[in-house]
């Protein structure tokens, strides 16, 4: 179980509840064991001595995640528990690095997971930033997002009515001229229309490619290339 707030009670209600489980299930468990994860001792209960038996034995296993050492040379799943600890100025850096080795890694189904798990992990952390901005922050592609899949996965059903591909457009667009703002500063009128008329299809690139924009200039130029 992970446990991110003080309970002083926490150790009487889980060996109290394994117990009983144990006592009613004993005909299908030879053992049982308990994982506790904690952000960092200071959370721990106070009052451990009544348990000092089960706390000090090998049923009972306890991992304080700021003490597992440094984020990047864990196990990418125990890393991304870690990122919960991390300081908040080093936490994007961290969560930039968790998602470059994601995508090394690990195959589409269990990169998408940690994806949406890393992003879930930093909007809460940043609450004061829109999911948008915690992704442009993040530097994660149009083409990775919960969004984009859902805009992909609608897209491939037949029978869709014209006002629903509208609309799906028009969200995609909403969300590639957030991370452009957020990358680049606010964008010319000019070039907003244009973005404005862009299929799915070209906005799935442009979302790959902001990623390589510094400047204004470097958008208009993949707009010109692929328009005219």
């Amino acid at each position: 179980m992970v446990q991110f707030q003080k309970d002083e009670k926490l150790y009487e209600r889980v060996f109290a509840e394994s117990s009983l489980y144990f006592y009613r299930n004993c005909d299908r468990f030879s053992d049982w064991q308990a994982v506790i994860i904690y952000p960092s001792r200071s959370i721990e209960q106070s009052k451990l001595h009544p348990h000092r038996s089960l706390l000090n034995g090998n049923q009972v296993h306890r991992v304080y995640l700021d003490e597992l050492g440094d984020i990047r040379s864990l196990p990418l799943w125990v890393a991304v528990m870690v990122l919960t600890t991390v300081e908040e100025e080093q936490a994007p850096e961290e969560a930039r690095y968790l998602l470059s080795r994601t995508r090394a890694e690990l195959s589409p189904p269990s990169s998408r997971a940690i994806i949406e798990i890393v992003t879930t992990i930093m909007t809460y952390r940043f609450d004061q930033l829109s999911r948008v901005e915690v992704e442009a922050m993040l530097d994660i592609t149009l083409k990775e997002t919960r969004v984009y899949r859902e805009i992909k996965e609608e897209g491939r059903e037949e029978g869709l009515e014209q006002g629903l591909e509208q609309g799906r457009q028009e969200e995609a667009v909403n969300f590639v001229t957030r991370l452009l703002r957020k990358r680049l500063g606010e964008l010319p009128q000019e070039v907003r229309s244009v973005i404005l008329g862009l299929s799915l299809s070209m906005l799935e690139d442009l979302g790959e490619a902001l990623l390589d924009f510094t400047s204004v200039a470097d958008l208009q130029a993949w707009l010109k290339a692929r328009i005219n």
